[in-house]
């Protein structure tokens, strides 16, 4: 096997990576201060879609962790470059927060029912049963359908949540439509952000605490994956999956020392 190249780039994945429950795991403070001490390229990923990387930074910067604006990106923000890609100027029907319509606005593009070219869906706390049905009748109508990220569930303090990727399928069911998912694990993600912050694969790594999503991603895109263990996947899950990490270890606090 090839000698990989020294890591000159890093991603990684917030909640479950740097952040638990609105708390910061140790050792993602001193991650975060290394990174931008040697003024090495990366990015904070995340699949949700609600918040703008303003409201990230806030929040972050909350805990103790000082990610600036221009070093997270997000499944809208995913979304909306796929979209300026792919239609510029277009229009969609969006059911989401504002980090979606934010990211969407930003690139010109406008927000209608009326004959859109694209339903979007992405997280929020209140998808409405009438949200829905406008949806499914604009698909059946000839929308393309969008959808930020597959993850079918969330966290939160009470338990999992149902997620974009359960409203998408009952809206595929109800359409017979599969969405385009921009986020993880579409290397799309990866490699947007890669050119956003100047980076190659081969010389760039991803840190996450899922198999499926996050280390799926960095592997698809050409990259060193770290898979952590203070997150949703656990090590006796690992080999259940036909593809594993580069590395392995219990906590970003074990990757510092790598930067």
């Amino acid at each position: 096997m090839a000698e990989r190249k020294p890591i000159e780039s890093w991603l990684t994945d917030m909640d479950g990576v740097l952040i638990h429950e609105g708390v910061p795991i140790p050792g993602a403070d001193a991650f975060i201060k290394k990174l931008r001490e040697t003024g090495k390229p990366f990015l904070v990923l995340t699949n949700n879609s609600i918040y703008t990387a303003r409201d990230l930074h806030a929040r972050l910067a909350r805990m103790g962790l000082e990610v600036p604006v221009e070093n997270i990106w997000t499944s809208a923000l995913a979304t909306a470059k796929f979209l300026d890609d792919q239609r510029p100027g277009g229009t969609a029907y969006v059911i989401g927060e504002a980090g979606l319509t934010t990211a969407l606005h930003d690139i010109g593009y406008v927000l209608t029912d009326h004959d859109p070219d694209y339903v979007v869906l992405g997280e929020t706390r209140t998808y409405s049963f009438e949200a829905m049905t406008k949806a499914v009748r604009l698909i059946n109508a000839g929308a393309r359908f969008i959808c930020t990220n597959p993850d079918e569930t969330g966290p939160s303090l009470e338990g999992p949540l149902p997620a974009t990727g359960s409203v998408a399928a009952l809206i595929t069911k109800a359409t017979g439509k599969d969405p385009y998912f921009a986020g993880k694990p579409n290397p799309l993600m990866m490699r947007t952000g890669l050119n956003a912050i100047g980076a190659h694969s081969e010389t760039s790594a991803m840190i996450g605490d899922r198999m499926d999503t996050d280390i799926l991603a960095g592997l698809e895109a050409g990259m060193q994956t770290f898979l952590v263990l203070t997150g949703l996947t656990t090590q006796a899950e690992i080999d259940r999956f036909p593809f594993r990490p580069s590395t392995i270890v219990d906590s970003i606090a074990d990757i510092v020392d790598r930067v």
